[in-house]
């Protein structure tokens, strides 16, 4: 018998609490040996309120959990301890696979976690940009100008636009958050 990674249904909104309770009841029901990790993939998104730059965590899989754990023994039949384990957990519609759940393959869980660990480091724009497109910038000296994106550096999070200023149209750099959509 061995671990697999399960994918896990949840309603809108529960996914951190369903987390949080499978983990906090691990120790209370002994389901430590069954469950090994319980997994949220979230990205650092940021986007400007009222004038300041925030920067909030958005889930990548909106409405699933990804579960690591000992469900189905060597000839695949479903351990009902851990079944029920998680299928009582509040905010949680069911597995993906519904009465005979299938295991989520190991290359995609590990494509899953190198995406978290990669945008650990860096905010992702909540707006997504396109070259040609129209923007009004929202911060800096050039508050309230609108401009046309020349150029987009996603690894650096900046956009060079063309504002026309006194008659002249000129490059400038921007951070993402500097900027909305027109």
């Amino acid at each position: 018998m061995e671990h697999q990674w399960f994918v896990v249904h949840t309603l809108s909104g529960q996914e951190q609490k369903v987390k949080d309770s499978i983990e906090k009841r691990l120790k209370t029901e002994e389901m430590e040996d069954y469950v090994r990790e319980v997994l949220l993939p979230m990205e650092k998104v940021a986007e400007v309120r009222g004038g300041k730059k925030t920067v909030t965590n958005r889930k990548l899989y909106p409405g699933y959990v990804f579960i690591d754990m000992l469900l189905l023994d060597d000839e695949q039949r479903l351990i009902e301890k851990p079944w029920y384990f998680i299928r009582e957990t509040q905010g949680i519609i069911g597995f993906i696979g519904g009465d005979r759940p299938t295991p989520a393959p190991r290359e995609e869980i590990e494509r899953i976690k190198q995406e978290i660990s990669e945008s650990e480091d860096k905010e992702k724009p909540k707006v997504n940009f396109e070259v040609g497109e129209t923007v009004k910038i929202n911060d800096g000296p050039f508050l309230n100008f609108s401009g046309a994106i020349e150029e987009i550096d996603p690894d650096r999070g900046k956009l060079k636009v063309t504002v026309n200023i006194f008659g002249r149209n000129t490059p400038v750099e921007l951070e993402y958050w500097q900027v909305e959509k027109a």
